[in-house]
């Protein structure tokens, strides 16, 4: 979005506002898309219940970090594990593997990735959300490997499905989450 004379355009919002999707059991809020920020960055909170997390990933393409507002997740973030509880940050580098999960009853935080574009993967598995509530219970995920697909189109490499790996385990090593069908 641009301002007078072609600048970026302020943005203010407020707890609830932004562009509100359902991606896969999160209900996120889009607050600074790619085009908004002038593609430096991705802003977007999330809320999530206890059991709620990404697939093991790596990123490609930008830095990722959270900041978690409510509630506690575990984070796993190239080979380490981190708890995570209100007011903690945790910061993922571009190549490195990782996946976090909800621990807590529900968890809300902020994810920015740098530079901009998740906005974009995230549209593509998302479904506009028509409350500001998590997804319901019975809403289908998609497949693992629809998420894959979708994912790789973004430089984003998935390696496994949701879930906090194994202590002490490497990529490619039994020690991963076992898919289920």
């Amino acid at each position: 979005m641009s301002g007078p004379g072609g600048a970026t355009a302020p943005i203010a919002l407020r707890r609830g506002e932004g562009e509100a999707l359902w991606f896969l059991d999160f209900l996120a809020a889009v607050k600074g898309s790619a085009a908004e920020l002038n593609g430096a960055s991705t802003v977007v909170e999330f809320l999530g219940r206890r059991g709620s997390g990404s697939p093991l990933h790596v990123h490609r393409k930008e830095d990722e970090w959270w900041y978690v507002l409510d509630g506690e997740m575990t984070f796993w973030v190239a080979g380490q594990a981190y708890h995570a509880a209100p007011g903690s940050f945790v910061y993922g580098p571009q190549d490195q593997p990782h996946t976090f999960q909800v621990t807590s009853p529900e968890a809300r935080f902020l994810h920015v990735t740098e530079p901009g574009g998740f906005d974009g993967f995230l549209r593509s598995l998302a479904r506009p959300a028509p409350s500001l509530e998590l997804p319901p219970h019975d809403v289908a995920l998609p497949a693992l490997e629809h998420v894959r697909a979708i994912a790789a189109e973004f430089g984003i490499e998935v390696l496994g499905p949701p879930g906090i790996p194994a202590a002490g385990f490497a990529i490619g090593d039994p020690g991963l989450p076992k898919e289920t069908p």
